[in-house]
Order: C-alpha cells, then structure tokens, then sequence
C-alpha cells in the first residue's frame, strides 16, 4: 500500500489504553467477548486489529489468530509485539495488511470462527460493504464481533464535561470529535442487526462500553479499578443503562450460508 491513512493515530491510539477509559473499553469488551467464542482451538479473524491489543491476548489462549490492518504503522506495533511472545504463540498469529472491505479476496478460501471488528465501523462514511465482508469470511455458525459509536449518545459526555454548547451540537446528529481528534460517525445497534440479519448472521447480544465513565477524560485507573470495571460490566449488560453508552458492542452468530 502506497499510503498509511491512520499513521498519525497509532501513538494517541496506544497511549489511550493507559487511561481509565482505555483500561474500561479494552476489559468489557474482552470479557463481553468470552461469553460467546468456542473453547480454542479456533481461527479468529480482527479486522482492523491494529496493535493485536484484542487478539493477541486470544493467541495467547490457543486459538490461531489472523490480524488485517490497512495501516503499516499499527501491523509494525503488532510485529514488534509479538516478538516479545513464546514461539508457540507467534506461530499462530499471521499479519496482514488489507482493508476491510477487500478481505475476502485477499484472504480467499479462508473463513473463521470468529470475526473481530473493534473501532473500525466509525470511521467509515457507510460500513455496509465492510459489514458484508466480515460475514462472507465467517463460517457457519460462527461468532462476528463489531464494537462502534453510539449515535444515542453522543450528547452525554460532554454535557457531564459541562461543555454545554458542544452538547447541543451534537443532538441532531450522527458524528462527533472522537478520543483521538478525528470526527467519526456513530451508529444504532438496530441497524447494526439489520445488516447482518439481511447477510444471514443473528444477533446473540449486544452491550453497552463505558456507560459510566466515559467523561474522566484524562483519568488513570485507580484503586478502585476491579469496582469500577463490575459496575461498567453490570450497566453494559442491561437496560436503560447500555442505551446511553459511549459504544455499543454487537455480537452474531452467522445461521446460514448466503
């Protein structure tokens, strides 16, 4: 690839999960996760995997993981990491650099058990075609995985910030300034499903990431960090509290062939 569109972003990206906030997203989602992959071993697929930040903990449990990221900047981080790794898990981790949407031709014959799709969806204008290739690359009754903004929300963090005018900004729409300065787009968990349900895949779950302290900004973890991250679980798992978190996790199961 000629050129590295998300080069820039690698370092705000890594350092971002050395905050309360990074720490909350990273845990829920991995756990959230667990609850629905088969015991290894397995071939997982994260598209925009980035560092390896949520796969590589997987390789590491025995299943065969396949990180796709279209920015060499992330794949080296991933590199660099996986040669601190024992040789058994570096032999079941493979790197490749491809978009999402041209994954399945660049990957062709191979499918997954499960497919990752962790902050990608957000940056797209419309990610129905991604969408769509996560399924065509999943088996059957395999587990797809999508973590994205919600367009519900938006208004929350920085009316609790007391950035009032921001608030009412973002009221009427579907995008704002996310954590790394990038002005990305949020979707509805409804629409998510609808894709997918359209692809054959039906939902098994969806929760809510960082419904409780999505505005501590700039927070480290604290002491506290295991309450904090039992309290998060809980208000991610149910309602009304998942409906006015920061990002919604989707979890599916793909039924049928299509």
């Amino acid at each position: 690839m000629t050129s590295d569109p998300y080069r820039d972003l690698a370092e705000p990206f890594v350092g971002h999960y050395d905050t309360l906030r990074g720490t909350v997203r990273h845990s829920l989602v991995s756990r959230q996760l667990r609850e629905h992959l088969a015991s290894p071993p397995g071939a997982v697929l994260d598209v925009g995997g980035g560092t390896g930040l949520q796969s590589l903990p997987l390789a590491r449990s025995g299943y065969t993981v396949t990180i796709l990221d279209p920015s060499q900047e992330m794949l080296g981080r991933a590199a660099r990491q996986l040669q601190q790794e024992s040789p058994e898990v570096r032999e079941r981790v493979d790197l490749v650099e491809a978009r999402g949407e041209d994954a399945p031709e660049v990957l062709a014959g191979r499918s997954f058990q499960t497919v990752l799709c962790h902050g990608v969806v957000m940056y797209l204008e419309n990610p129905d075609a991604l969408l769509r290739s996560l399924v065509a690359l999943l088996a059957t009754d395999g587990v797809v995985s999508v973590l994205a903004k919600n367009a519900s929300a938006l208004a929350l963090r920085p009316a609790l910030q007391g950035r009032w005018r921001d608030a009412l900004e973002v009221f009427d729409t579907d995008r704002d300034v996310g954590n790394l300065g990038v002005v990305t787009r949020g979707d509805e968990p409804q629409r998510v499903a609808d894709v997918f349900a359209r692809a054959g895949v039906e939902e098994a779950a969806w929760y809510g990431v960082r419904v409780l302290t999505d505005y501590r900004t700039r927070e480290r973890p604290g002491s506290d960090l295991d309450d904090v991250l039992e309290a998060e679980w809980e208000a991610g798992r149910r309602d009304p509290y998942r409906r006015v978190a920061r990002l919604f996790h989707w979890v599916g199961v793909k039924v049928r062939c299509r």
